[in-house]
């Protein structure tokens, strides 16, 4: 059985709009109701984004330029009342750029600590890819840890504090691609589609009833981020309490028997040259959890796995040349692995 036919079962979401999510928590509820008014589509995005929410897990953004993902995470952080920063990665990058820096206040004769866009709750690292190594690693040290040290001195991160980072899956000039080591430290890796021709029908429609922003005697067009409404209906607690719900949430024997089936063999395939390693199970078992919470659950059951498992698993596995050559793609092969378990 493939991973596509489990989806099919009740509480997979069959369209695409965001406000059809089958969404049963109140948290969940009021989140995706503020995002339904700016963003179309990309229902399974929003789903995702809740899940790091409700874990502190960080999720990685597999997706061509133009399809929303900014838009729909600073909707998301503005729903909840979240600090949202946004930094464009860049070849010229430095690590201090985006963990801050101690400089010397001439005036005073003596050195003050400047924080980075990191310390914020919901960071966005646009193109992470096209940073250097060195910057990468940086900002994934600080995602572990959740601790920056500038100077002498080490500052806990905001809590709660996740980053969401993108990549473009098309364009590769100039870009650093992420090892292994490093992405294994996203929950998460979404692969993000093209809207369909009823989304971008209705983007257009919301396009054309943008006003002008004036400023003086000039004017310029409104973009949807200007759509975004400054209602906030919740605050950090209510995030808070619906992190302990997910705490509480039920995983039996059986469904971490199955996560570990699942992720050790990934370790013993012949077209795989790496497996996944153990924060892999954490992840998949976390994540399940959330989703189970969110869709009105208090104990989680195999469509949980089914849906979440190709985010967890395919960006921490790697083919073989011989697998490569064969035709053989990642999505197949976790096909396969999830029915010979199952």
């Amino acid at each position: 059985m493939s991973i596509s036919q489990q989806e099919a079962g009740p509480g997979k979401p069959e369209v695409d709009e965001i406000a059809s999510l089958q969404i049963e928590s109140d948290f969940g509820r009021a989140v995706v109701g503020q995002v339904a008014q700016t963003v179309v589509g990309q229902s399974e995005v929003v789903e995702r984004v809740l899940i790091a929410l409700l874990t502190g897990g960080h999720l990685l953004l597999e997706g061509v330029p133009g399809i929303a993902k900014t838009l729909l995470v600073q909707s998301v952080g503005k729903a909840i009342s979240l600090e949202f920063k946004r930094v464009q990665f860049t070849i010229d990058l430095l690590p201090s750029d985006i963990l801050g820096a101690e400089i010397l206040d001439q005036k005073k004769g003596e050195f003050r600590i400047h924080k980075g866009p990191i310390f914020t709750n919901l960071l966005l690292a646009d193109e992470i890819n096209r940073a250097s190594p060195k910057v990468q690693s940086a900002l994934l040290e600080a995602m572990q840890e959740r601790k920056v040290s500038l100077g002498e001195e080490t500052h806990s991160l905001p809590a709660p504090f996740l980053v969401i980072a993108t990549q473009n899956p098309v364009e590769q000039a100039g870009t650093f691609e992420l090892p292994e080591a490093q992405l294994d430290r996203f929950m998460m890796c979404h692969r993000l589609r093209y809207p369909t021709e009823v989304e971008e029908t209705e983007v257009v429609r919301r396009t054309l009833n943008l006003k002008l922003v004036r400023q003086g005697d000039g004017a310029v067009p409104q973009s949807m981020f200007d759509a975004i409404g400054d209602h906030q209906p919740l605050q950090i607690g209510d995030l808070t309490e619906a992190m302990e719900s997910v705490q509480r949430v039920h995983v039996s024997d059986v469904f971490v028997n199955d996560c570990v089936k699942l992720i050790n063999a990934t370790r013993k395939h012949p077209h795989l040259v790496l497996g996944c390693s153990p924060r892999a199970i954490l992840s998949l078992v976390q994540a399940s959890r959330a989703r189970a919470y969110l869709y009105g659950r208090d104990y989680v059951v195999p469509e949980d796995l089914f849906c979440l498992a190709e985010d967890v698993i395919l960006h921490r596995v790697r083919l073989n040349y011989e697998a490569i050559a064969e035709g053989v793609t990642g999505r197949g092969l976790l096909e396969d692995l999830v029915g010979s378990i199952f």
